[in-house]
């Protein structure tokens, strides 16, 4: 019922030439976009996550550049290289 008695209202306002009829739920709608982004955000920016698997040191005996490769990371790539046949 509240439904309808706000659609009801709003509708006379509308109908009426009320800049606040439309003003009012735009402000709210906006309101709360701009705090569920907000919310987002925030989770994301705040989220901690721990890398599974033990991290490499400066002088493993991997080729370097991926800095946040993990020792399972790398003896899969390894097997699954040597698993592939070779193309000859």
């Amino acid at each position: 019922m509240g439904a309808i008695a706000a659609a009801a209202l709003f509708l006379a306002g509308v109908l009426g030439g009320s800049y606040w009829a439309l003003a009012i739920p735009v402000t709210i709608v906006v309101l709360f976009v701009l705090g569920l982004v907000s919310w987002i955000g925030w989770t994301i920016a705040t989220v901690q996550v721990e890398a599974e698997g033990e991290r490499l040191s400066a002088s493993g005996t991997g080729t370097g550049g991926a800095g946040g490769a993990t020792r399972g990371e790398a003896n899969a790539n390894a097997n699954a290289n040597e698993k592939t046949p070779s193309a000859s």
